[in-house]
């Protein structure tokens, strides 16, 4: 199994203004459109425990998010014993009990307890209700004990993220694990500066929105120089059917059929709403995954669609990434194998920047795939082992390897005994 040794900080590239707006709008707002009455966050030094079984990889990537906790958003915040006292509580729970609680989510954050048993006796009391908190003191994420590597991580940060910051995810934001696209799994610059914000000096539990507001200004200036010097045009809200249409479109309990027709609804609502960004990239990405396998020609076209509008914006080269990866698995099966390696390479330093194992390993299996048919097995044989090293980490069980390697071998044209012309 390989893992990633070190991260690379990155910082926010938008305008100090344009981030104000976008705090507000994280830091009072729930996911559901419901208002948050005050600012909370916890107040003094943090500590943290483990509780249930985690599995080899947990240690490692806990230790490495709260370096970086400590580090880039200068968070006080330190672990304790399992059996001690916490701020904040990390349950490693089986996968079956949380989807038998919450079936939509892969793992989540409840304020005011400090175990499953806990959450079980007041999971319909006022007492995990965000909108009634003025401070945070007693938090618990739980997350599943029995996933890949890569999703326990992936949970880690965005629940941990969210245990002690913003509690909203908002779809315009392209630099950040507070949108529920689902592109970036690791905490970027963009939000270790929001979480720095949330602990600065300048903020405090049970501030107003507008009290909040009245102290962004200044308190940018001092974290982010940099964003005083740009301008940006502010982008539109997002609107709520278009979120509903997205939630359809990807969630459960929903047929194949209803999620193509979620999807087609959700670009006729980015385009009628004068959308140019990666709302309506996401909407059209959405609508080629949903129809690959029933409508080559229309899965293809929106790939293509949604890759020229996240090309052109430096801050979403990982979706456009995503993309990339659509598009090399349409020129290897097609054959263009000289096509498809050269998608591979442009994309794979984005895909290791961001630390995205199960992308990079797709990637590298593709890219794999199409050096055979250019007869550079000994190159292919190479670069398919050190996938399988990433693959391990982003899928999890040799079995789940084995079957995404036969998915991707499967669309080569030597798997289906053609003699291509490269």
């Amino acid at each position: 199994m390989k893992t990633f040794a070190t991260h690379r900080v990155t910082r926010p590239q938008r305008s100090n203004t344009a981030i104000a707006r976008d705090f507000l709008d994280l830091s009072f707002m729930l996911e559901s459109g419901k208002a948050l009455p005050v600012f909370t966050r916890f107040e003094g030094p943090i500590t943290l425990r483990v509780t249930g079984q985690p599995p080899p990889t947990f240690e490692a990537d806990l230790a490495d998010l709260l370096r970086r906790l400590r580090r880039e958003a200068r968070i006080d915040i330190r672990r304790i014993a399992p059996d001690a006292e916490a701020s904040l509580t990390v349950a490693i729970v089986p996968r079956r009990d949380l989807q038998r609680a919450v079936p939509q989510a892969a793992c989540f954050v409840v304020p005011r307890i400090g175990s499953w048993a806990e959450f079980a006796a007041n999971r319909r009391a006022e007492t995990i209700d965000w909108t009634t908190l003025e401070t945070r003191e007693r938090i618990t994420v739980f997350i599943p004990a029995d996933v890949p590597p890569q999703e326990l991580r992936d949970c880690l940060h965005e629940e941990l993220a969210q245990a002690l910051g913003p509690l909203n995810d908002l779809y315009r934001l392209p630099d950040s694990v507070f949108n529920d696209d689902n592109f970036h799994t690791v905490l970027t610059g963009f939000d270790m500066l929001i979480l720095r914000m949330t602990y600065a000096p300048e903020l405090r539990s049970g501030m107003t929105r507008d009290e909040v507001a009245a102290r962004l200004p200044g308190l940018l200036a001092r974290l982010n120089p940099a964003g005083a010097r740009r301008a940006e045009p502010q982008q539109a809200e997002t609107r709520r059917d278009w979120i509903t249409a997205i939630e359809t479109a990807l969630g459960p309990g929903t047929s194949d059929r209803n999620r193509r027709a979620a999807a087609t609804r959700a670009v006729e609502i980015a385009r009628a709403s004068d959308w140019n960004d990666n709302r309506l990239a996401f909407s059209l990405f959405a609508l080629g995954r949903l129809s690959l396998g029933v409508d080559t020609d229309l899965a293809l076209a929106s790939f293509l669609q949604a890759g020229g509008i996240y090309a052109a914006d430096p801050a979403t080269e990982l979706h456009e990434a995503h993309i990339a990866m659509q598009l090399a698995a349409f020129a290897l099966s097609s054959g263009q194998a000289g096509a498809a390696l050269a998608i591979v390479d442009d994309n794979l330093d984005v895909v290791m920047r961001a630390e995205n194992a199960a992308l990079l390993a797709t990637l590298m299996l593709v890219k794999a795939e199409a050096l055979d048919i250019m007869g550079r097995t000994r190159e292919g044989l190479r670069l398919r082992t050190e996938a399988l090293g990433w693959a391990r980490y982003g899928f999890g069980s040799d079995r789940e390897v084995l079957r995404r390697m036969g998915e991707i071998a499967a669309i080569s044209p030597l798997a289906r005994g053609m003699e291509e012309d490269v």
